[in-house]
């Protein structure tokens, strides 16, 4: 998709300027993290996004001790950072380089983490190594991949301008062929980045649609009491501007909404998740 690559060099330089930092060694004693608020110390935001990190497509896993994201170096290959909680501080560590690293997702049990077609299993030692989804999902040009609580599957499918969504659901422990979802999400163009709630309750994603604020925005759809896909609301000003948003998540315990903002700051904010049910259908 579009601008996925953020000019990381810029970004650091408005960081130590305003004094931020992500090493891990460098927080403030105002700042200083603490296991009881772990969002990397940072203060958390109300109904109003706040800027959160400059590297984009991030996930944190259910203890929100770690937090995965992607890094674009300038004229290297892209790079899967981990930001991880331990001895009372940050740590930041590179977890891959170059092949491979794409957009990272958590399950919500924390098992596994998924990269395009591709996933690894939580083990003992780490991560494992890369493997595929199978064959039914190998040729699918897969950016983001999110797995409800059920293991249903719900993924993008970046061939075209046009782009869509579809799902997976598990059935007798195999995954059945991808259907589309219907024209509630799958209207306008560069349709891209789905994020499942847990429990299906609604979906989030990214589109450049007609009336929309400028470029890609965040939608939401909630799931109606018939299953259906209710329709794609704007998730309004305060997430959507002029500029590209993208890669909407919820973080493990339900309370922020993260997202990539393309500006001239650009990187991941994050707001107070409570925003999604102002949204909500009465």
């Amino acid at each position: 998709m579009k601008d996925r690559v953020i000019l990381h060099s810029l970004l650091f330089a408005i960081l130590s300027f305003s004094g931020e930092s992500f090493s891990g060694e460098s927080f403030s004693q105002d700042e200083q993290p603490i296991l009881q608020s772990p969002y990397l110390g940072k203060k958390q935001p109300d109904l109003v996004p706040r800027f959160f990190h400059p590297d984009t497509w991030g996930a944190f896993t259910p203890d929100l001790k770690e937090f995965y994201s992607l890094r674009f170096p300038k004229g290297k290959p892209a790079l899967l950072m981990l930001t991880q909680y331990k001895n009372k501080k940050w740590n930041e560590s590179i977890v891959m380089q170059g092949e491979g690293v794409e957009e990272p997702t958590i399950s919500p049990d924390g098992k596994i983490m998924y990269m395009a077609n591709k996933y690894m299993e939580r083990t003992s030692a780490g991560w494992s190594e890369l493997k595929s989804l199978g064959t039914l999902f190998e040729d699918v040009s897969i950016m983001r991949l999110s797995a409800s609580a059920k293991d249903t599957y719900y993924f993008d499918e970046g061939t075209s301008v046009v782009g869509a969504i579809r799902y997976s659901r598990l059935i007798d422990g195999i995954h059945e062929e991808a259907r589309a979802l219907p024209e509630e999400v799958n209207t306008g163009k560069w349709i891209a980045h789905p994020f499942i709630a847990p429990d299906e309750s609604y979906l989030i994603w990214d589109a450049d649609r007609v009336n929309g604020y400028g470029d890609n925005d965040l939608y939401i759809s909630f799931r109606q009491q018939d299953g259906s896909w209710g329709t794609g609301i704007n998730m309004g000003d305060k997430i959507n501007t002029a500029s590209q948003e993208n890669g909407g998540f919820l973080s493990p315990d339900g309370k922020y909404l993260f997202f990539n903002r393309h500006n001239s700051q650009g990187g991941m904010y994050w707001v107070d998740a409570k925003i999604i049910e102002t949204l909500r259908p009465e």
